[in-house]
């Protein structure tokens, strides 16, 4: 299955944010990780053996060890696999289970005699759940010694609002929080005090972000990360409504772009990199900013950066 936006985007957090998903990991399966114990991010890419012989490469979303200390100070490993899904297709449940046996199988313990494989808890994270989306599902195994079974837990995105993502800690879900809006799209869009509420509760994210980097709960690289993560998500789901895409971006994407733009400028100056200067302005004004804003923080002349807008 090939791979979407939102894929990347939640491979993107996991890789450079990877601390945000103890959690999710937490609200998933019920854990109590303090959020000091270490993660490890184990291969994704697998090759499953088809009926004619020949193997066909899958990529899973994420595939981790979260790493931590037991009362004998000997560190315990539990394996997870949590997959984002975007679209159902029905045949989510068979993907979810293929992966999981190359999982195990990777990580099988062999004696002459014997094969010993685990199997990692995995779950998947709904970014469009409809009322016939099952709260888990569930695998059962047949075997000549006996039978077993597993539950793969279902998050379903826009079950949670703006406050429980905060309460929660939750930061790795709020790239995503704009599927909760994705129904209303039409009417939003047409709507001027719709709209409004849709930058307002985008300026309470923002705002609330700004004050969990101040008080020390997220850096400032991964408030970064997360916000240019929330553009690219609304850049690509809201393509088609050019007010809601401008009125997101312009109160939380426009911020980080300046404000990672600004941090950029400042090295890239002393060096005199007017490349730099470019390739930031090419992405303020693809995440909607005006022409003349971005001059000013690119400190580029307006007809320079009308040009790149053309090319948009």
């Amino acid at each position: 299955m090939s791979s979407t936006p939102y894929d990347d985007v939640f491979r993107t957090l996991l890789t450079d944010c990877t601390e945000l998903m103890i959690p999710v990991v937490n609200e998933i399966f019920h854990t109590d990780y303090t959020g000091n114990e270490k993660i490890r991010l184990l291969q994704n890419e697998h090759f499953i053996q088809m009926p004619d012989g020949s193997k066909q490469e899958r990529i899973t979303d994420s595939s981790f060890e979260i790493m931590s200390g037991n009362t004998c100070n000997i560190k315990c490993k539990k394996r997870y696999h949590i997959e984002c899904q975007s679209f159902e297709d029905g045949s989510m449940v068979v993907r979810m289970f293929e992966y999981d046996t190359q999982i195990a199988l990777e990580n099988r313990e062999l004696t002459p005699d014997t094969l010993t494989v685990s199997f990692p808890d995995s779950a998947i994270i709904s970014l469009r759940h409809t009322s016939h989306t099952p709260d888990k599902m569930n695998i059962n195994i047949l075997t000549p010694g006996g039978n077993g079974s597993y539950n793969i837990p279902v998050l379903k995105v826009r079950q949670y609002s703006a406050d429980e993502l905060f309460e929660k800690h939750l930061f790795f879900l709020i790239p995503f929080h704009i599927f909760v809006y994705e129904k209303d799209f039409n009417e939003i869009e047409q709507n001027d005090e719709k709209l409004k509420k849709l930058e307002a509760e985008y300026t309470y994210i923002t705002k609330h972000l700004n004050e969990a980097s101040h008080a020390g709960i997220l850096s400032e690289y991964t408030k970064a990360a997360i916000l240019e993560m929330s553009c690219k998500v609304v850049k690509h789901l809201a393509a088609k409504y050019k007010k809601i895409k401008k009125g997101v971006n312009l109160n939380m994407g426009g911020k980080v772009l300046n404000y990672r733009a600004k941090d950029i400028l400042n090295r890239g100056r002393a060096e005199g990199e007017e490349q730099t200067k470019i390739q930031i302005a090419t992405k303020l004004l693809t995440c909607g900013n005006d022409i003349k804003s971005v001059a000013d923080i690119t400190e580029l002349p307006e007809e320079t950066v009308a040009k790149l807008a053309e090319k948009i």
